[in-house]
């Protein structure tokens, strides 16, 4: 996936996976009970720091802090822009 957005610094670019529709059990969700997704896909990394390079590429399926990162709208999609130590895991 190709963006034309590059991060500064020690920052990455992520689109967030979906909310769940549906419980294990099968019960749907409605739109206002969803909870902010937690995981997504890195679809563009900055630089690193000097001293600090970045763990993480493109492409990495992460974890990430449910009010982490600040949401932007580029070309109708939705993406999180959180430093890496907003980033919990890589999956």
């Amino acid at each position: 996936m190709s963006l034309n957005i590059k991060p500064i610094g020690d920052r990455v670019v992520v689109e967030a996976a979906a909310a769940e529709e549906k419980t294990a059990s099968g019960i749907i969700i409605p739109d206002t009970a969803k909870e902010k997704p937690q995981r997504g896909t890195i679809v563009a990394v900055g630089n690193g720091k000097v001293d600090e390079p970045l763990t993480v590429k493109v492409g990495d399926q992460v974890l990430y802090g449910k009010y982490a990162g600040t949401e932007i709208t580029y070309e109708g999609k939705e993406y999180l822009i959180m430093r890496e130590s907003d980033v919990y895991a890589v999956l």
